[in-house]
């Protein structure tokens, strides 16, 4: 029978745990590596609600990419996620900047994928990924795209004069890459959460920053990634979670 090791094995061969950044926690983070596993969840975060939803269908492991313990613990209540997933039995298997910088549909590739861009350049060491749109466009035409394209419920961004062709992007919290996108020579920056400083910094250097949300930015992959790890374990049933969602709402 399958084991959460097997599945460990094999996403180390394309999300390293190694590649993670320092400040990372990836891995197992609940539960055992010796587990048996029938039935795997996927989801980009692990809250409550998923942890009850994948008691429900019978999971044995939940794959996210948001480490469900990231800073260090100082209390285990009853009421907390990682409590839950022990106490239900469900391990926690967690990839997250090794799948941010993965080459093999990796968060970065998935998102320039999802925008149909060609000629696509991963930089891991960058933490960001560049890619080519079909034909120029302006800037809120740009996000305009992106905000379809990922089906975000905002999307902000700062103001360019010059076509856009190049595109450069880091998923997720990445405002402060913004520099290292354009040193590539992109010709906006597409990220998920930025600091308001970051935002100034784009408005005064003329080439825009595009911010479409941390969940849109990231959920994109999720589907891939499942799939991928189906057409590998077969004999493995594998259940996107249907209450993962964006946190918050816009008026």
């Amino acid at each position: 029978m399958t084991t959460v090791k097997d599945i460990l094995n094999y996403t180390e061969t394309f999300a390293p745990i190694s590649t993670a950044a320092d400040f990372d926690n990836c891995g197992i983070l609940v539960g055992s590596k010796e587990a048996q596993v029938t039935k795997v969840f996927v989801s980009l975060d692990i809250t409550t609600a998923v942890a009850e939803e994948a008691k429900s269908i019978g999971a044995d492991l939940i794959i996210s990419h948001h480490p469900v313990i990231f800073s260090p613990l100082k209390k285990l209540s009853t009421d907390s996620v990682p409590y839950l997933l022990a106490q239900y039995g469900i391990t926690a298997l967690c990839l997250h900047t090794n799948l941010d910088i993965a080459e093999d549909d990796g968060v970065n590739i998935c998102l320039a994928k999802a925008l149909c861009l060609s000629d696509i350049r991963l930089f891991p060491e960058d933490f960001v990924c560049l890619g080519e749109l079909s034909e120029p466009m302006d800037t809120k035409a740009f996000a305009q795209f992106v905000k379809d394209t990922l089906k975000a419920n905002s999307v902000m961004y700062t103001e360019g004069s010059k076509p856009i062709k190049t595109v450069g992007m880091c998923s997720g919290a990445g405002g402060d890459m913004y520099h290292g996108a354009v040193s590539l020579g992109a010709d906006v920056f597409l990220t998920g959460e930025a600091k308001h400083h970051e935002y100034l910094e784009a408005a005064e250097t003329g080439i825009p920053m595009v911010v479409a949300g941390h969940f849109f930015t990231e959920d994109i992959a999720m589907l891939p990634l499942k799939c991928k790890l189906a057409d590998k374990f077969p004999q493995v049933e594998f259940i996107m979670s249907s209450v993962s969602k964006n946190p918050y709402s816009c008026i």
